[in-house]
């Protein structure tokens, strides 16, 4: 007879194995989410590379050829700036959680989703604090940031207003990430609901894109694993607004030991 003991314990481990297939199939659908918009911008930059590599062939004249170069190189540096990025994305998997600058993982993020934003005519509002620090994994904060900025771009329509804000808050002994949008909002009634597993307030796109229901389910995975908070605020009409909270450290040496970050050790 199987001992009760060592059954509950294999159910969670299978339970965790799924968890975590389930964060990176979820991952890489973001990935396929900006394969259009990416492909768009790789071929803007061949487009680039191709007709200045044509001038610079053309013209004996020094300046004009050094000018091609140079926007040769800086084309193809964007090209490897988004390719890394990507590869990053897609196949990080690592579990450490440690100091991480939350400005730059947003500007990480912003490399891979720049066009996709473009492509809509989405307004991007910046309000990133230097020096904010958080304990946090990086690629599973990236893939939240990657999911909420995604989520709302598809709730807006063209033209749209998006709204981004790194900040500190040392009183409470939390680092804080906003999104906010402008576009249809969620009722009322829905809102306890949308962190669950397969619920969606949307219908996938032309694209097939959007309205599987396991983005915000994801988010909230990450976030409890952080021993962090996420907070939603919607009004149908007039966008949506959600703040995640995660415990804050100073700098890479050291840690604050704030009431966040305390709760998160003694967990």
């Amino acid at each position: 007879m199987t001992d009760p003991a060592q059954q509950l314990q294999e159910l969670t481990d299978r339970l965790a194995r799924l968890e975590e297939e389930l964060m990176r199939a979820q991952r890489l659908s973001s990935v396929g989410a900006l394969a259009s918009s990416i492909t768009h911008e790789f071929n803007n930059i061949l487009t680039t590379v191709i007709n200045y590599a044509k001038m610079g062939l053309r013209h004996p004249d020094e300046a004009t050829r050094t000018k091609a170069l140079d926007r040769i190189l800086t084309a193809s540096q964007r090209a490897a700036k988004i390719t890394t990025g990507m590869l990053s994305y897609a196949r990080s998997t690592s579990s450490r959680i440690e100091p991480q600058d939350l400005k730059r993982l947003l500007e990480d993020v912003l490399v891979l989703l720049q066009k996709d934003l473009q492509m809509h005519r989405i307004t991007v509002d910046l309000q990133l604090a230097d020096n904010v620090w958080a304990l946090a994994n990086s690629s599973q904060i990236q893939q939240l940031l990657m999911n909420l900025i995604v989520n709302a771009r598809q709730a807006m329509k063209e033209a749209g207003r998006l709204r981004l804000i790194v900040r500190d808050n040392p009183e409470e002994g939390w680092a804080e990430l906003v999104v906010a949008d402008n576009g249809c909002g969620i009722p009322q009634d829905k809102l306890p609901r949308i962190f669950e597993s397969f619920y969606t307030t949307k219908a996938p796109d032309d694209r097939g894109q959007g309205g599987t229901g396991l983005g915000l389910a994801v988010c909230l995975k990450i976030v409890e694993s952080h021993h962090g908070r996420i907070r939603v605020e919607s009004e149908v009409g007039r966008g949506t607004t959600f703040t995640l909270r995660l415990p804050r450290s100073e700098s890479p040496a050291g840690f604050i030991l704030t009431s966040a970050t305390a709760r998160a050790k003694a967990r």
